[in-house]
């Protein structure tokens, strides 16, 4: 493997409603899916399938009781909130407390830049849509992961990797990434701890919210690693890799790298190429640590008694990426692999150098060089609430009022994509994964569509006393060149039907 596998992300988005500091996030949170799929949506609006959910199966081989679990943690359980699946084959959805976006999936590292910009576009038209509604108040939304007063929301990757691959060997390998990943990839945040009540600038928005190395819990006792075993594919041959210690990126470079070096970093693991351990000592205060230090000078502890800095602890990840793809793919290495590995060594070289340099590729420093503009101003301590208030702005995702948005539109942030493809794949899916199939299917025959879920989707067909579930277990399977010649001749969904399974 390269970087290329299937993957998705979800994001939770914060939300407010101007003027009303009590209102009801969840209530807050269905009206603005409900508005954006009563708007956009053909007829009949497809339900989520549960049928298929297992969030309590464990990597490490056993089921957690529902007795003890968390009621988060029970995502199969049809609550009554507002759930969509989109035409791009993406579901849209009221996860608890707030608006989610979870991308189809995909195959590459700028496809998730793709969709997972498609999702702000799709939120910010879902917030204008629901404040435009009679007695409507405008609703805020912002791509972030903190409220600034102790509570937290996720923004998760998953990748599907091999069931051979042992699970211990993704801990010991995957732990020292992530604890050193966040100078990449964090988005950056004002106030040190949950509550944010110490003061100063750090690099990721959730480090503080972590607290065990390695459990199945998303919402309490978050780990670095986290165990849930619910691949949506063929479980005899895959494993749903869930990560949750991500935090919500706006900067394309940032969720690039984010998720184009954790799949090279997880393809090494697969085919076992790591032969040195970067164990840290007490990953979860390492962590912190890091995240303390935008000076980049903390050092972590390795299991061998080395002493890095967690740009350093990178390179010994980019180092043995290199030899890996050089020594697996030579010359034949595909352009994306190829690009991700030359932008990662240049972020790792600028941030050894001068972070500051970086304030047009990724999140963290771009925020940090708008909060020391505003500081140096206006003469403000890091203890000044007007930094908390500016750091909530960067992830306003309204074009006019986020602070993120405006430096876009100065041309002072690096992109990857144009407008134009981000507003296409708010609406059309990726064409090589069984994400096309979904996406049409609502596309071409949205009266017929009862329910979807990653592995399937239920077909209501007239003629027919119950209805027909089609298995989508092959993530790679139900792409355009499989089933594309048969949704453009088929005029009706009994006619696609009989065609797919003759």
């Amino acid at each position: 493997m390269s970087v290329r596998r299937v993957m998705g992300t979800e994001v939770e988005y914060g939300i407010s409603v101007q003027g009303q500091p009590t209102a009801n996030p969840m209530v807050a949170s269905s009206q603005v899916v409900n508005a954006y799929a009563s708007a956009t949506l053909k007829a009949r609006r497809a339900r989520w399938d549960f049928e298929e959910e297992s969030p309590l199966r464990d990597a490490r081989g056993f089921d957690m009781s529902r007795q003890v679990a968390d009621p988060s943690q029970l995502t199969d359980e049809d609550l009554g909130l507002a759930n969509v699946i989109l035409t791009n084959g993406a579901r849209l959805y009221v996860d608890h407390a707030h608006p989610e976006f979870s991308t189809p999936e995909v195959t590459n590292p700028l496809d998730i830049v793709r969709w997972d910009k498609a999702g702000e576009q799709v939120m910010l038209d879902a917030q204008k849509r629901a404040a435009a509604l009679p007695g409507g108040q405008p609703i805020l939304l912002y791509k972030n992961n903190t409220d600034g007063k102790g509570a937290s929301y996720g923004a998760h990757e998953n990748y599907l990797m091999r069931r051979s691959t042992p699970f211990a060997d993704i801990v010991k390998h995957l732990t020292p990434f992530f604890v050193s990943r966040q100078v990449v990839c964090g988005a950056g945040r004002v106030g040190i701890g949950q509550d944010g009540r110490d003061h100063g600038y750090q690099i990721s928005q959730r480090a503080d919210f972590f607290e065990v190395e390695v459990g199945l819990e998303t919402t309490l006792k978050r780990p670095i690693i986290n165990t849930r075993d619910e691949p949506h594919a063929d479980p005899e041959k895959y494993r749903r890799l869930h990560v949750i210690i991500g935090d919500a990126n706006l900067a394309e470079i940032s969720t690039y790298l984010k998720v184009g070096t954790t799949a090279l970093v997880l393809a090494m693991i697969e085919d076992r190429f790591i032969d040195r351990d970067l164990g840290v000592d007490g990953p979860v205060s390492a962590l912190r640590a890091v995240s303390h230090d935008p000076g980049l000078q903390e050092l972590v502890t390795l299991h061998d008694g080395r002493r890095l800095t967690a740009v350093q602890l990178q390179l010994e990840y980019l180092d043995l990426a290199r030899k890996y793809v050089e020594d697996r793919y030579g010359a034949d290495a595909d352009d994306q692999t190829l690009d991700v590995l030359a932008r990662w060594e240049s972020v790792l070289d600028r941030l050894e150098r001068d972070p500051m340099s970086l304030a047009s590729e990724l999140d963290w420093v771009a925020k940090l060089k708008l909060l020391e503009q505003y500081r140096q101003r206006d003469g403000l301590g890091w203890d000044d609430p007007k930094l908390q208030l500016i750091d909530i702005q960067y992830s306003d995702i309204r074009p006019e009022k986020g602070l993120y948005q405006r430096l876009v539109q100065s041309g002072r942030i690096q992109r990857l994509l144009t407008d134009e493809t981000v507003e296409r794949a708010m609406h059309e899916p990726p064409t090589d994964t069984r994400a096309y199939f979904r996406g049409r299917c609502l596309e071409r025959y949205p009266t017929a569509v009862a329910a979807a879920s990653w592995d399937s989707v239920i077909l209501d067909l007239a003629g027919r006393e119950s209805l027909q579930r089609v298995p989508t277990i092959d993530p790679l399977r139900g792409s355009q060149a499989h089933v594309g010649e048969l949704f453009d001749r088929c005029e009706t969904p009994e006619e696609f039907f009989l065609a797919l399974t003759r």
